[in-house]
Formats: C-alpha cells, structure tokens, sequence
C-alpha cells in the first residue's frame, strides 16, 4: 500500500497534473498551507483527501504530510513534478518485495520548456519513496531532505520537474530562498558567486546546454550572492 503527499500553497496551475500522475497509488494526500485560489478544489475532484496546516517550513511541513498518510510507504512529491509512466511501473514492481527502506528517485529538471542534463541537474537525485517508519524529513526551513540510518537503494526511472517557466520566474523563486535561508557573510558573498559559476558552467559541463546553460549558472551564481548578503549583519 502506498501513499503520493504533496504540499501545496496557490497551486492551482499545478495541481491537477501533479495528481493525475499519482492517482495508481492508493491515496494522494494534499497538506495545504492557505491557499486563495482552487488548489484544494481542484485536489478534492480529482479524488485527493486534503489537509490544512499553517506553514512549518519546508522540512516540517512535508514531514507533517508523511505523518498523515495512511500507508507507511509514501512517495513524496512536489506540485511541479511529475511521476512518469516508467516510475509508477518500477515503483508498482519493486513493493512487491522491497529491497531497501528508502530509495534515492532521479528528477528530470525542464528550465523554460527545455530539459537539462547538465549543470549537475541530473540525476538530481533526492529520497522521495521510502518506509516512513524507518525515515523522515529534517526539521531544515528549505533545501530539506529525507534523511534515516537504512538500507537505501535507487530506482532506474526519473520523474519530471517543471522547473521555472520563465527568467522571471527562476529569479522570484530565488529571491524567496535567498531570503529564507540568509547566512549574512561577506566573504562568501564575494568569492562562493564565482566558484558557483565555474563549477555549474565548467566543471559539471553547463556550457553544452548552450545560452540555456549560461543563463542557468549565472542565475544560481547570483542566489549565492543574494543569500550571503541577506542574512543580520
């Protein structure tokens, strides 16, 4: 038995895909944190049970979702993502008889309608199904991870992240992480924007993802600025 949680917060856009990808499993659970538009609307008729909580951050929020899933298996997904046809099947087949405790799930992340392979976004992988009796999410406000002392194993097949439709999109979202996770340190500021840059563009192969791959590496080299000059002085 197998539950899909997704949070979400004015998702509407999102939503509706989100769980026609998980609706093989047996329950979707939507925690929602206030939305203003349809997201929970749009969540119940298509057949999700959806919850309310206010915002605990990223880390408490989605493991307050895990606890409210019925099964103890439980894929954790996010309202732009997307759970492929290959990954249902694999995750459908290997519950038959687990091998592991928790498995690392690879991301597909798609920047403005193009899907990058380099910059060391993919794989990307990350624990997303796992044994919520054997793992759990850190308390972290962003850039949370499942993290447990088990056997962990990989599935072969990714699911897809509908990244950043746009620039300004990218640049909003940045922005808000920054500002969550400020760590005032000017040193950092000044040298971590360049290694950011350098590492993405060349070490991890940016520059074959063309303009696309610039662009990329030098948006996340500017979050780095952001975040270090953020934080309380």
């Amino acid at each position: 038995m197998i539950s899909v949680v997704i949070i979400t917060k004015n998702e509407e856009k999102f939503i509706a895909d989100a769980v026609h990808s998980s609706l093989w499993a047996d329950e979707v659970v939507i925690l929602d944190s206030g939305s203003e538009d349809k997201t929970c609307e749009i969540a119940r008729n298509l057949g999700a049970r959806v919850e309310t909580s206010e915002w605990l951050g990223f880390g408490k929020q989605k493991q307050k979702a895990v606890e409210l899933a019925k099964n103890d298996w439980v894929f954790v997904l996010d309202s732009d993502e997307r759970i492929t046809e290959e990954l249902k099947n694999e995750i459908l087949n290997e519950i038959k008889e687990p091998q592991f405790d928790a498995y690392f799930v690879a991301r597909l992340n798609n920047f403005w309608g193009k899907d990058i392979k380099y910059l060391g976004l993919y794989p990307d992988y990350s624990i997303r199904f796992f044994n919520k009796k054997k793992a759990k999410f850190n308390d972290r406000v962003v850039h949370e991870s499942v993290e447990c002392n088990c056997k962990k194993g990989y599935l072969k097949n990714h699911m897809i992240h509908l990244a950043y439709e746009s620039i300004e999109e990218f640049i909003t979202k940045q922005n808000r992480y920054s500002s969550i996770g400020a760590k005032n340190n000017k040193l950092k500021a000044l040298f971590s924007p360049v290694w950011t840059f350098f590492k993405l563009y060349f070490i991890k192969l940016g520059f074959l993802e063309g303009w696309d791959g610039f662009v990329i590496a030098k948006l996340y080299s500017e979050y780095t600025f952001w975040k270090y000059i953020k934080g309380k002085k």
